[in-house]
């Protein structure tokens, strides 16, 4: 990378501009998302269509997330994170304007789905930039800051969702959320400084793997998420599973890959964390999804005071998350994320034994345990991933274990509609008796708790990569 940052006077101002802008971004981007939750209803009555096609702007948009996340990656990669980064943020806010003046709902999902290619290009170049600021021994410092931010937006976006969606018009939550990134942008051209990337002009993109790559990702994850529906879906993922095996057969001989898929064999460390990301975040996501449900038929809440009640999970990581970034640095990232790992497995086995009268004490004390867990692994369990591969890949590894997120997520509630189908066939999660819902939580959660206990023994592997 051309060092164009050379004095400590400039390296602070880079420093400071990187955090204020991966700050607002990673705030932004969780913001939006968990307070459009809020406006689904609204939404469809306004275009008067079905929640489920409403939520459609869900599926779409973690979808593209997925799926271009590691191919803008890596162009940030081998060009100049600056350029991605703010291109992406422009997109962003075109979308979000373009949502506000949309006539019909198809305007509405194709405007969603577009912002979902320019949340990619943020997504996976603000982490990078960010980190490239600090020294090495800071990084889990960044990092933790980066995600705080992330859990920051996720505790406030209800709140903030509910109130504009209910004052104003699910409209202001793109006018709110455009507003910020227009400040975020303004901030990104006048104080990053233009770093190109050592390749910049002679590594050419890898747009065949980047091709296989997002068809690989889309086919798969949108078969898993309609895997209730019988063949089609199934077939989906078929297809996808195979998309995946020519992608990795096709970047194996390439010598410049979208991603180098043989990392994962000659780097242990590597391949593990991704795992163990990839089994967290489908072993903990439905939390969020089933202790609403059973706030609201087992306990008898209403949806704001169950939101409210839930609060306590994302505010407890937005809080640890900076700090155990910080220890990270001094501390084994691999041994915290494994400890990590453990508090999740005792946070969802908490989950396992609820009841149709278990206290809303009892709820808390779970949701705080798997808080604590989130904040024991996000940043450190990134930090380790991190440090497997050279600054000069940041933008790649970081897109990676964004697609592991969304993987994760998308099989998390996979899980769950297989044994609602199964324990409960044509029958809503949301619509049934206590008791059934009680017994469908629990064995959700029984299969949770075994994954995390697997993710433990991988994450404790990796002790023979501890740095």
């Amino acid at each position: 990378m051309t060092e164009n940052v050379r004095t400590e006077k400039e390296i602070k101002k880079f420093r400071r501009a990187a955090l204020i802008v991966v700050l607002l971004t990673s705030f932004t981007m969780s913001l939006i998302g968990s307070a459009l939750n809020l406006s689904i209803p609204a939404i469809g009555r306004e275009f008067q269509v079905t929640a489920d096609t409403v939520g459609w702007m869900v599926t779409g948009f973690l979808l593209c997330v997925a799926a271009f996340s590691v191919p803008f990656g890596r162009l940030s990669d081998i060009t100049c994170r600056k350029n991605v980064l703010v291109t992406g943020m422009i997109v962003f806010i075109c979308t979000c304007a373009g949502a506000v003046f949309a006539l019909n709902f198809a305007m509405l999902l194709v405007f969603r789905i577009v912002q979902a290619i320019g949340a990619a290009m943020v997504l996976s170049s603000n982490t990078p930039i960010l980190i490239s600021a600090y020294p090495p021994e800071k990084k889990g410092k960044a990092l933790g800051l980066a995600i705080g931010s992330v859990y920051v937006g996720l505790s406030v976006g209800p709140v903030i969702g509910g109130v504009l969606n209910h004052q104003f018009g699910w409209r202001s939550i793109f006018i709110a959320a455009g507003s910020l990134m227009i400040l975020t942008l303004i901030v990104a051209i006048a104080r990053l400084p233009h770093i190109d990337s050592e390749g910049k002009g002679k590594i050419q993109m890898d747009l065949g793997g980047s091709a296989l790559f997002a068809a690989f990702i889309i086919m798969f994850m949108l078969g898993l998420s309609k895997i209730e529906f019988g063949m089609i879906p199934i077939t989906m993922v078929i297809i996808g599973l195979v998309l995946g095996g020519i992608f990795v057969y096709y970047e194996i001989h390439k010598s410049n890959p979208v991603l180098d898929v043989r990392l994962f064999k000659s780097n242990i460390g590597y391949a593990l964390s991704n795992i163990a990301a990839l089994l967290n975040y489908a072993a903990t996501f439905a939390i969020g999804y089933l202790t609403s449900i059973y706030l609201q038929v087992a306990l008898g809440y209403d949806s704001q005071t169950a939101g409210i009640i839930m609060i306590a999970q994302p505010l407890v990581m937005a809080v640890l998350t900076p700090k155990i970034g910080r220890i990270s640095d001094k501390r084994s990232p691999f041994k915290l994320s494994s400890l990590g790992m453990g508090f999740c497995a005792l946070g969802t086995l908490f989950f396992v034994f609820v009841r149709t009268d278990t206290s809303l004490v009892y709820i808390v004390i779970a949701l705080v345990i798997t808080g604590i867990g989130f904040a024991l692994f996000s940043s450190p369990n990134t930090n380790a991933i991190l440090s497997c591969v050279d600054r000069k890949d940041y933008g790649v590894a970081n897109s990676v274990v964004s697609t592991m997120r969304s993987v994760g997520q998308t099989l998390s509630m996979v899980i769950v509609t297989i044994i609602v189908t199964f324990m409960m066939p044509g029958v809503e999660l949301a619509q049934t008796d206590p008791e059934s819902l009680v017994t469908v939580i629990n064995t959700a959660f029984t299969v949770f708790a075994a994954m995390c206990i697997i993710g433990i023994f991988i994450s404790l592997k990796r002790k023979s990569s501890d740095k």
